[in-house]
């Protein structure tokens, strides 16, 4: 997928894919979504997500919801939050170095 976002283009095609995450719903449930955590090649992180419509996803036609896709731009503290919550440790351990408790 590509979008502009406030005049720069970000592309699922040219960033490198770090993780995915599937919603627990089955994929023909309304809620049922995708998410793919990408990094642009001059570093910015953002969010490329799919899904139903009681998804995040959720577009408004006429007279209610339906599914629908978009990519959202995260600051570094945002993609270290997704990934967190999203990914393994050992998925989020590659991507980020964190403290050890």
């Amino acid at each position: 997928m590509r979008q502009i976002i406030n005049g720069k283009l970000y592309d699922t095609e040219t960033a490198i894919l770090y993780g995915d995450f599937t919603s627990p719903h089955n994929c023909t449930d309304f809620g049922y979504f995708e998410e793919e955590l990408y990094r642009t090649k001059r570093g910015t992180w953002f969010l490329f997500g799919k899904g139903g419509a009681l998804s995040p996803y959720a577009i408004s036609v006429s007279g209610g919801t339906g599914g629908g896709q978009s990519i959202r731009v995260l600051t570094e503290e945002e993609a270290q939050e997704w990934a967190e919550e999203k990914l393994t440790v050992e998925e989020y351990i590659k991507l980020f170095d964190c403290e050890r408790g």
